[in-house]
């Protein structure tokens, strides 16, 4: 991709390396104006203070969101020892305090407990909804709500290492709704102690990895050099993890047209989702159902 003209509609993913500080819905609305796109949104939000792979979408792109909200993600964290929170990481203000430092054998002993299905209490100061209003906004007003716990995944928890005595860093790899930050306190509470989150860093999101992202400061340089569409990737780079079903041009008019097609020999778990393709270019999001693919999102390219 290179440059366009002005108002010429965007579409692909940025894979940005959010710094801390700026919320992810900034660093959309910043991209999002660098570009001078229409439409864009991110797929998984990142806390200010936690910093890795933003995933950004523009144009027809953001119909791509949902599958990489879903899609496993990794975090490296380090935990502080000691002090526990209001907001579960180190924003917050002291709420209790320990002695005790989890020697390396109990915290490896105890993550078993915290990997596959478990449940899990959101943060007081997070974005869920209670009412019509964030949890975060009641919390600050003095109001904070009870959240009840909710159910998460996490595919795998690694104990790296030990920096000293007050701190411990971890790698986890994760379905969709997992708390960090929650993660850290209940794992200090089961180990009889307290803690919170010092530092977390997202490495992965589905297929984007850190080798493929680009930092603020040169998606910036690139942009002021009318070269921003450079740091794109087309759509279907979201869509790398799940099966391809390439059909001819007048199969693939029907499914834009939102008409089942149907195809034969083809072997696929019923309802599994597709992305199908026609000339190599992404056609529309597909379920297969007994010999017909039926489309699920049509993308308008």
């Amino acid at each position: 991709m290179g440059r366009r003209r002005r108002g010429q509609p965007v579409h692909g993913w940025l894979v940005l390396d959010k710094p801390v500080g700026p919320t992810s819905t900034d660093m959309v609305n910043r991209a999002r104006r660098l570009l001078d796109a229409q439409k864009a949104g991110h797929a998984g939000t990142l806390d200010p203070l936690a910093s890795g792979i933003l995933p950004i979408a523009f144009g027809e792109a953001t119909k791509c969101v949902p599958l990489l909200n879903d899609a496993t993600k990794v975090y490296r964290f380090t935990v502080r020892w000691g002090v526990q929170t209001t907001t579960d990481d180190a924003e917050g203000e002291a709420l209790a305090e320990s002695d005790i430092r989890p020697a390396p054998a109990a915290i490896g002993a105890a993550l078993a407990t915290f990997t596959g299905r478990i449940m899990q209490t959101p943060p007081t100061f997070s974005a869920i909804k209670v009412n019509g209003q964030r949890a975060y906004d009641l919390a600050r007003a003095g109001a904070p709500p009870d959240l009840p716990p909710r159910e998460a995944e996490i595919h795998g928890l690694v104990h790296i290492d030990d920096p000293d005595p007050d701190h411990s860093r971890f790698e986890m790899r994760s379905g969709k709704g997992v708390y960090v930050r929650s993660l850290a306190r209940d794992l200090a509470l089961a180990l009889g102690a307290r803690g919170h989150v010092a530092e977390l860093r997202r490495t992965a999101v589905g297929p984007f990895r850190e080798n493929t992202a680009i930092s603020l400061d040169d998606f910036v340089s690139l942009c002021d050099k009318r070269a921003g569409l450079e740091a794109l990737s087309p759509i279907e780079t979201a869509l790398d993890d799940i099966p391809a079903l390439a059909l001819t041009g007048e199969q693939a008019d029907r499914l834009r047209h939102g008409q089942p097609v149907r195809v034969l020999n083809f072997t696929s778990p019923e309802a599994e989702l597709l992305c199908v393709t026609h000339d190599r270019k992404p056609v529309a999001l597909a379920r297969y159902r007994s010999e017909f693919v039926e489309p699920v999102r049509v993308f308008n390219l």
